[in-house]
């Protein structure tokens, strides 16, 4: 998973400090330890790990910049409530820009980029969705490779700050996707992904986009109770 870049000013020792806070509260969030709505508390949090408030809240601000937690009007901290609102307008601004993107990979993509979407899918296909020391929710393992085949089926674009947009939805937007494997476990995932990779490959620029639409309306539906799969099984 993509981790959004960031700059500190803070001395090494410090930031350091902040940096193994910050992947500590990352990982609880998306390994569930934090309910949705859970208040993340600061004091707490610096007790526990045995660090300032200040290293605390430099990791909290971190933490709300990818998405994966809420600053509230109190100047407190807290993981994002499951509303429909939010993920619909997450679900919306993907939908927006990344079938965009798509098209744009699929018409300037190379022979290597081809590959590394092979691959990619390959790697996504071939690792276990869950793992026995991580309970229900996916694997860390397939999470990445679940990133990396659709960062890589838009990379041939060839845009660097398209890319980084794409980077900041998909965190932001990884919360409601883990949620939503609660809602639907016999979602056909497999089938979505080997549908796009197939009309990419193919050069079918406005299948692959719309493969990509349903893929990612199948993911707010879920979450939102309203499933419905069509016959097919695609998204």
């Amino acid at each position: 998973m993509t981790e959004t870049a960031h700059t500190s000013t803070s001395p090494p020792g410090k930031q350091m400090l902040s940096e193994r806070v910050y992947a500590h509260i990352r990982d609880a969030i998306m390994r569930g330890e934090h309910a949705p709505g859970d208040a993340l508390k600061p004091q707490d949090l610096a007790r526990e790990q045995g660090v300032s408030l200040a290293v605390v809240r430099e990791a909290l601000v971190r933490v709300v910049g990818e998405g994966l937690a809420d600053r509230l009007a109190n100047r407190g901290f807290a993981v994002p409530a499951i509303s429909d609102r939010r993920w619909q307008e997450i679900t919306e601004a993907r939908r927006t820009i990344e079938p965009v993107l798509l098209r744009m990979s699929v018409e300037r993509g190379d022979v290597d980029w081809e590959a590394r979407v092979r691959a990619a899918h390959h790697r996504l296909a071939r690792t276990p969705v869950y793992g026995p020391e991580e309970g229900d929710y996916y694997s860390s393992a397939w999470s990445e490779a679940h990133r990396v085949f659709h960062r890589t089926l838009l990379e041939g674009c060839g845009n660097p700050v398209l890319l980084e947009t794409f980077d900041r939805m998909w965190t932001a937007s990884e919360l409601a996707r883990r949620w939503s494997a609660h809602r639907d476990p016999d979602r056909d995932a497999v089938g979505e992904h080997r549908r796009l990779e197939e009309a990419a490959l193919a050069r079918d620029a406005n299948t692959a986009a719309e493969l990509l639409v349903q893929h990612l309306t199948q993911t707010a539906a879920v979450l939102t109770g309203c499933v419905h799969h069509e016959p097919s099984g695609e998204a």
